[in-house]
């Protein structure tokens, strides 16, 4: 059975159900709600997507030199990890042909594995905290929970099996 698929609404519905409060139904509704949703859930995103090198949002790309004779980092690339060249601006400089980077790449909340979408929403609660309910406590309430659930999802992503890397193993491979 497949993992259900969390929309943006979804996600802070869920931040607001953690807060008390009510859920929205669209992101454009006249509500602070909604409009903090629409203003923090993007950069909240690309701010847990970041700060972790998740396996889920994790892509080897090949870049090709554009027109100007530049490799130029993709705008839905987050992060990179890897790659053999300088990182300069959204540009890497190397003198090959083409060469590959492994990064962290923006992805649809729709793609996000339960334990991340979990992690998502929690954040998002503490993100709405301050200006929804001003309550200090459930703020330190939030921030505890949002800590706990960082180290599980790290835990569970990190463990998480990747079977393929093992099978294009080149020792395990000379084995057999």
């Amino acid at each position: 059975m497949g993992e259900k698929m969390f929309s943006k609404i979804d996600l802070c519905s869920m931040a607001l159900l953690k807060l008390g409060e009510k859920p929205i139904q669209i992101l454009n509704e006249d509500s602070v709600s909604a409009q903090l949703a629409t203003t923090l859930f993007d950069p909240t995103v690309d701010t847990l997507l970041s700060m972790f090198p998740w396996r889920f949002a994790t892509e080897i790309i090949t870049l090709n030199r554009n027109s100007d004779g530049d490799f130029v980092i993709p705008v839905n690339v987050l992060k990179i990890i890897k790659c053999d060249g300088k990182i300069i601006g959204n540009k890497i400089i190397t003198g090959a042909d083409t060469t590959d980077i492994t990064a962290i790449v923006r992805i649809e909340p729709e793609a996000f594995p339960g334990y991340f979408a979990t992690l998502v929403a929690t954040k998002l609660a503490v993100e709405f905290c301050t200006p929804l309910t001003g309550d200090i406590n459930v703020f330190k309430m939030m921030m505890a929970l949002y800590e706990s659930e960082l180290q599980s999802a790290k835990f569970i992503d990190s463990t998480t099996s990747n079977q393929s890397s093992i099978d294009n193993f080149s020792l395990i491979n000379s084995r057999f």
